[in-house]
């Protein structure tokens, strides 16, 4: 059955884009057949994160009704299938967002998942992703202000008729992890859905314009991600631990072998 995610925040900086990126690869890479669409239209950041940025048609020339659904796809990492909004103002001036839902009906029809980064805040662009999304889930940092904007997504998502299904705390440390869950869940009155670490490779990805799920797949931040996405796709995941991980336990053993034979 086809599900429609709409990956949604309070405000912009949550990391938003980045999660949708990932984890649209990552269901590609389970073998669904997925679709990510940038439904940030006045303030896209898809294209960007890909690579994407100079393509000749984007989802404001589907908008404004100069282009088909068809001519604005693009495939991406494990064969995700990519449809960037452009970064033009008059681009942005040209387009329609209530053909959104055309849009997103056609998709909808081609594959087993989309994803839906929708702006961030309260937008009349964005009240369209929060209402026909299957379910929407928020992306939330560890701090009280990005959890109260949450809510008042959640709240929106409620009266337009969609459904929250869940968060995902990004950016987390040691530090405020556990009390960061238990404060969002009571906050939000959903299920924290994962966690995914602060991981200083996120930006090192991105100055690629490559998904860290590829260039760094056993980064800390990857395996989180990994694991969502396969909760999400209904498929089973094993993380055993990163490599990095292995090598340190590796020399450790190294260094007290060679430290007992010289005794």
């Amino acid at each position: 059955m086809v599900r429609a995610y709409t990956i949604a925040s309070g405000k912009g900086g949550t990391g938003k884009t980045t999660l949708s990126v990932n984890l649209g690869s990552m269901l590609a890479y389970f073998g669904k057949e997925t679709y990510i669409m940038d439904a940030d239209v006045g303030m896209a950041n898809l294209g960007i994160v890909l690579g994407l940025e100079n393509v000749p048609v984007t989802l404001h020339e589907v908008l404004a009704g100069n282009a088909a659904v068809s001519d604005a796809i693009y495939e991406g990492p494990f064969g995700v299938k990519v449809v960037p909004s452009g970064i033009s103002l008059k681009g942005f001036q040209n387009a329609n967002p209530d053909r959104l839902r055309d849009v997103m009906r056609e998709l909808v029809g081609r594959c087993d998942f989309l994803i839906i980064d929708a702006p961030a805040g309260i937008s009349r662009d964005g009240v369209i992703p929060l209402a026909i999304a299957d379910e929407v889930i928020l992306v939330v940092n560890p701090e009280l202000s990005s959890i109260v904007d949450a809510l008042k997504t959640k709240i929106l998502t409620e009266l337009v008729g969609g459904h929250v299904s869940g968060a995902i705390l990004n950016r987390a440390t040691m530090e405020n992890t556990e009390v960061s869950r238990e404060k969002m869940e009571k906050v939000l009155g959903v299920k924290v859905i994962g966690i995914v670490p602060e991981d200083a490779n996120v930006r090192r990805s991105s100055a690629h314009k490559t998904p860290i799920v590829v260039k760094y797949p056993n980064s800390d931040a990857s395996r989180a991600i990994k694991g969502i996405a396969a909760q999400i796709a209904g498929t089973e995941y094993k993380d055993e631990g990163s490599v990095e991980a292995a090598r340190e336990g590796f020399l450790d053993r190294l260094a007290r072998s060679l430290f007992r034979s010289s005794k």
